[in-house]
């Protein structure tokens, strides 16, 4: 996800940004504002300008409300499964996280998700799938490929080996021709048709 890395050096250097910022302002104070404590043992009080406090503070907030976007509202990319030769398969790309870092499969089929890893982070060097005691070691520059069949319909996580990058695979209920399995209507048992008995005419 080279989005996601892009969005934490935007993060970072902002916020070197303000830092030198505000360290360029207190410079450029005029000297008289900072005239030498007396030697009474307590720290002497350095007021900041109006503007300097308002930005820094616009920015903070600004900084904040990215960080809550991103982890809490930001929505994964989502991709449905393609089904070849009966296997539901997907490719995974590793890459600063996992993209896409939602799969789409149907319940009851085998999946094969691919992993092709380019990110050399060792926390990116395995991948997890616990409700499938799956724990496999991804080499760099490999695709690996991993395979399982959900039986129920659920949301499955995946993660890397430091639990820090997440995925799910979300597993929907089976269908039958793109229409959802419908169970059968219950048949007129031969009782009932016994209480009308058909009249032959002579």
């Amino acid at each position: 996800m080279r989005t996601k890395t892009a969005i934490i050096i935007s993060i970072t250097s902002l916020g070197l940004l303000f830092s030198i910022g505000s360290g360029q302002a207190i410079a450029q104070m005029p000297h008289t504002n900072m005239q030498p404590a007396e030697q009474t043992g307590e720290f002497q009080r350095i007021d900041q300008p109006l503007w300097l406090k308002g930005t820094l503070t616009a920015g903070g907030l600004g900084l904040i409300g990215l960080e809550l976007w991103w982890f809490l509202f930001s929505k994964p990319k989502s991709r449905q499964a393609a089904s070849q030769s009966g296997i539901q398969e997907a490719t995974v790309t590793v890459d600063g996280g996992y993209e896409p870092s939602q799969i789409v499969v149907q319940a009851g089929q085998p999946v094969r998700l691919k992993f092709d890893r380019k990110d050399p982070s060792s926390c990116l060097e395995e991948v997890r799938l616990p409700d499938f005691r799956i724990a496999q070691a991804l080499p760099l520059n490999q695709v690996t490929a991993i395979e399982f069949t959900p039986e129920k319909p659920g949301r499955y996580e995946f993660t890397c080996g430091m639990n820090m990058f997440r995925g799910v695979v979300d597993v929907q209920a089976a269908e039958q021709n793109g229409v959802a399995a419908i169970p059968p209507v219950a048949q007129p048992t031969p009782a009932a048709n016994s209480a009308h008995p058909k009249v032959q005419h002579h």
